[in-house]
């Protein structure tokens, strides 16, 4: 392979990019150590009656365009994602519950105490707050869409359609709660399924409430564990998967799961730099010896 200044260029890069990804690897355990005291969500889907309010006081704190609103249960008729429009959206189940009625679920991102997509940002576009809510830095972000593609729940959306693309989710309302005001969702919910406070406390009532009534809930918090704890917590008397919430998730953080194949990145940069100059320098001395030679060649040749 020729080495020229621009391949050169290309590799730093990638070595700069994995040198960054390594150190917010080892960050990890101080943004998991301030997370403990953040504050989360309780849903609870017994008690969600699918009126969508939620979206609509959504869109209205984040000035998206708002949700459709088909008459009837139209809307419900198929599965929706969030989008950079709708940054939250009200599911049916697939399952009533044992006593005949519908269950609905409210999706949006997550704010996972030890966020993939923040350990993944080389420039630290998206960052895990010590509060809960993972924020997004719009004048940080290279467009990479790296976010999407390691958030286990499928969350960030990119806007594809836009002359200057951004990604985007579900705030967790972070300028409300800076100024000591709940989500907008949780304020609006008529039904109390939505409890805003501290995840320790929330998971606490959570755990009470199932152990209060083991005949009604299903025996188990999602977003306990799933991808190492999440800011948003769901009980329910359905199967999770009945109400789309994604099954299988790993129990770790993910970016624990990063950590084996980041732990030689010191060490690797550390030597690439200098490898890299020193092949250029070498490829670069090469070329030149090789352009002599051919010039004397030439003039011995008119001798």
């Amino acid at each position: 392979m020729k080495l020229n200044r621009r391949t050169l260029f290309k590799l730093g890069a990638v070595a700069g990019a994995a040198g960054a990804a390594g150190i917010a690897t080892t960050s990890r355990a101080s943004v998991a150590s301030a997370s403990k005291g953040a504050r989360g969500v309780l849903v609870d889907t017994t008690r969600c009656v699918g009126c969508r309010g939620c979206e609509a006081a959504c869109a209205e704190a984040n000035t998206l365009a708002g949700p459709e609103m088909p008459g009837d249960d139209a809307v419900f008729a198929s599965k929706r994602a969030t989008s950079p429009t709708a940054f939250t959206v009200v599911q049916k189940g697939t399952q009533k519950s044992p006593t005949g009625e519908d269950r609905f679920a409210k999706m949006q991102c997550m704010h996972c105490v030890e966020p993939a997509c923040a350990s993944g940002c080389v420039v630290k576009a998206l960052e895990k707050t010590a509060d809960g809510p993972v924020v997004y830095h719009t004048d940080r972000c290279l467009g990479c869409r790296y976010c999407m593609i390691v958030c286990p729940f499928g969350v960030p959306k990119y806007e594809f359609a836009s002359v200057t693309p951004l990604v985007k989710k579900c705030t967790f309302c972070a300028g409300r709660q800076a100024q000591g005001l709940p989500p907008a969702c949780t304020e609006v919910c008529p039904s109390g399924a939505l409890q805003f406070g501290k995840r320790a406390d929330l998971l606490e009532e959570a755990k009470t409430r199932i152990y209060t009534n083991p005949e009604k809930y299903v025996h188990k918090v999602y977003g306990e564990d799933e991808a190492g704890g999440t800011s948003w917590l769901y009980i329910s008397d359905v199967p999770f998967e009945s109400l789309t919430l994604p099954a299988g998730i790993e129990k770790k953080p993910y970016p624990e799961l990063a950590d084996g194949a980041l732990s030689a990145v010191p060490f690797v940069i550390t030597l690439w730099p200098p490898l890299l100059m020193g092949m250029y320098t070498f490829s670069k001395r090469r070329d030149e010896v090789a352009a002599a030679e051919g010039t004397g060649k030439q003039e011995e040749g008119h001798v």
